[in-house]
């Protein structure tokens, strides 16, 4: 829910920006505007594309499980680590605990 607020933030200040330069009035915003919503909205396209959710389920078959768990600080949730040996990339998957 959150990401979506920021989104529309980021969005409404671009915009605001936009409207500002068009219309000629509060010209002297348009900068901080852009930045702002700019900042804002690659930020969060970044974090969304850096940090992924856990899986719930459990992993695929092709994937090697690297041996790392982990207890994950924003779920405080025991996470196993597995390897993707096809395109390279790490899985976090929710382990069971013992």
């Amino acid at each position: 829910m959150l990401p979506i607020v920021l989104y529309a933030l980021g969005a409404i200040l671009l915009i605001g920006a936009g409207v500002a330069a068009v219309t000629g009035m509060f010209v002297m915003f348009v900068p901080q505007l852009l930045i702002a919503g700019a900042l804002l909205v690659v930020g969060l396209a970044i974090e969304r594309w850096r940090y992924k959710p856990l899986i719930e389920t459990g992993p695929d078959a092709a994937w090697t499980d690297t041996g790392e768990r982990f207890v994950d600080p924003s779920s405080a949730r025991l996470t196993a680590v597995y390897f993707d040996p096809r395109d390279g990339t790490r899985h976090y998957v929710v382990a069971p605990r013992r």
